[in-house]
């Protein structure tokens, strides 16, 4: 027959464990994480219109070896009224960007911009849902890595975002972090 002692140690003991696991397992319950809100920075500004019409995803300035400026951008006409929508102008940092011809955006379509070399190399779709459109403004000293701000006028309403001014993409093989070493 074991002793009453023991039987309330182990039953403690228990308890002990229980209430140990149940609090340390309740300790961040309900509570909030800070990178739940926070998005990622590989991908250009997202936003949209007020009555959420028109979107834009993937806004960058872009900068080329030349110091040359564009603006690469993804405008989706999402209007659930079905209604096409034009995109009337662009200005970064109070700049025009100047646009090559822009037809209006029919419902459920899209509108991506890009620089000329940009576009040259993106692969284009066959489907007639996407139009592709030619962007560049002038370079005002615009820094690597900095934020400026990008107002998009549709007919539809205004979307304002900062976009961050990227440098250029090197192509992959092309350049050598240390030319001095061997391969």
């Amino acid at each position: 027959m074991k002793s009453l002692k023991s039987v309330a140690r182990r039953g403690g003991a228990v308890s002990v464990a229980a209430a140990s696991a149940l609090l340390l397992a309740a300790c961040s319950a309900g509570q909030i994480t800070q990178t739940s809100s926070q998005v990622a920075a590989v991908n250009g500004a997202s936003a949209q219109t007020e009555d959420g019409s028109v979107a834009v995803r993937d806004v960058t300035v872009l900068l080329d070896e030349t110091g040359k400026a564009a603006l690469k951008f993804t405008a989706t006409n999402q209007d659930y009224d079905m209604r096409e929508h034009t995109l009337q102008s662009v200005e970064v940092d109070g700049q025009s960007v100047q646009l090559g011809s822009v037809d209006p955006m029919p419902y459920n379509t899209t509108l991506v911009g890009d620089s000329a070399d940009g576009l040259d190399t993106m692969p284009e779709a066959d489907m007639d849902k996407i139009q592709y459109v030619e962007t560049a403004l002038d370079n005002d000293d615009f820094a690597y890595g900095g934020n400026l701000p990008v107002t998009f006028t549709f007919d539809s309403g205004t979307i304002e975002t900062l976009a961050t001014v990227s440098a250029p993409t090197v192509k992959s093989g092309e350049s050598h972090r240390q030319p001095e070493a061997e391969h």
